[in-house]
């Protein structure tokens, strides 16, 4: 049975493996001070086209949600997020458990704009409540939404107007940068958001995320935070091998684009026969709405979440491609839908 439950079922690319096996016996120093963590922050830093932002590695996206935005705020400070927000939804509370509250918003596609964020200045003006301090985004959303850059540079005016840090969330940073009607860059991100990182782990990596922090203010003992909550891997060569290899000749972008490609072919298969969706996604994940018979007749052969209930008789359903999600796996399930589709 095929998997198209999330982007990280395969370990990674095979480039991957075999640097971290040709590197194997090399002796380096830990916690992330090794030529190969260096060098893959050169590379980034040259991707971003900014020299002077700091670049730390972790292991995986809870981890450095939860030592990014415990680190950049005060006890008292709170952080506003979609409602479907991956910190809200997924991620056990881990930032209330760090004494932040998560003050949250309805949505249409999954995107923050200036409304919402107004909305939370308004609804908490004094002491007596949790003060917003920081803004939280991702991109690509929970519903496979992207941000264009006019969406991006309102948030941050009213993010500057009103003291607030502003910070993305990137796991599927690769696949929103490489969708169709993208108009974002890597440097153009970093000159709007405070903070943001750029996901391995759904993209091809075996584990491990890149935080870009932007803002000098932010920057100050930032390791101290990273070693208090068990982020500092003391093998942290293994992460920056993996970016070396991902941004030596763009190999994130061309992961990236693969995996949109193939979500394209599912959405385009589903539409082709009908089905409409429960969001415009352009990135890895399709959102379907099928009849039950369909949908149980298509999980005897394939992995997939039940996302949403339409009603009693339809479901809005889940379809995530990966940098290794192959075209013939995406044919068999097109094949079994057109089945499905002139039989039931």
């Amino acid at each position: 049975m095929y998997s198209f439950l999330c982007d990280y079922s395969e370990g990674a690319h095979p480039r991957i493996l075999e640097s971290l096996v040709k590197t194997n016996l090399n002796q380096t120093d830990g916690y992330g001070i090794d030529s190969y963590c260096e060098n893959a922050c050169s590379l980034l830093k040259k991707e971003i086209g900014i020299d002077t932002v700091d670049i730390h590695f972790f292991v995986g996206g809870t981890q450095t949600n939860t030592t990014a935005i415990s680190a950049f705020l005060r006890p008292h400070e709170a952080v506003i997020s979609p409602k479907t927000g991956h910190i809200q939804v997924h991620e056990t509370g881990a930032i209330e458990a760090t004494g932040h509250k998560i003050l949250t918003f309805p949505t249409i596609d999954g995107k923050l704009t200036p409304l919402e964020i107004s909305q939370a200045l308004f609804e908490h003006e004094d002491e007596h409540m949790a003060k917003p301090k920081l803004v939280y985004i991702s991109n690509a959303t929970e519903i496979g939404s992207i941000y264009t850059m006019s969406e991006l540079e309102s948030l941050h005016d009213i993010c500057i107007k009103n003291h607030l840090f502003l910070f993305m969330d990137g796991a599927r940073l690769g696949s929103a940068l490489t969708a169709k009607g993208n108009d974002l860059t890597l440097n153009k991100i970093a000159t709007l958001v405070d903070a943001f990182y750029i996901g391995g782990t759904k993209n091809g990596a075996l584990l491990g995320e890149a935080l870009v922090i932007c803002n000098d203010a932010l920057k100050a003992d930032f390791r101290y935070h990273m070693k208090q909550k068990g982020a500092l891997l003391a093998k942290g060569r293994l992460i920056g091998i993996q970016f070396e290899e991902l941004f030596r000749d763009k190999l994130y972008f061309q992961l990236a684009k693969h995996s949109n490609n193939m979500a394209t072919k599912i959405a385009d298969g589903f539409a082709h026969y009908g089905y409409t969706f429960l969001t415009d996604s352009l990135t890895n994940q399709v959102f379907p709405i099928l009849p039950n018979k369909i949908i149980e007749a298509l999980e005897s052969h394939f992995s997939f979440y039940r996302w949403l209930k339409i009603d009693d008789n339809n479901w809005a359903i889940r379809l995530v491609t990966s940098w290794a999600t192959s075209e013939r796996e995406v044919n068999e399930l097109l094949d079994l839908l057109d089945k499905l589709h002139n039989t039931l």
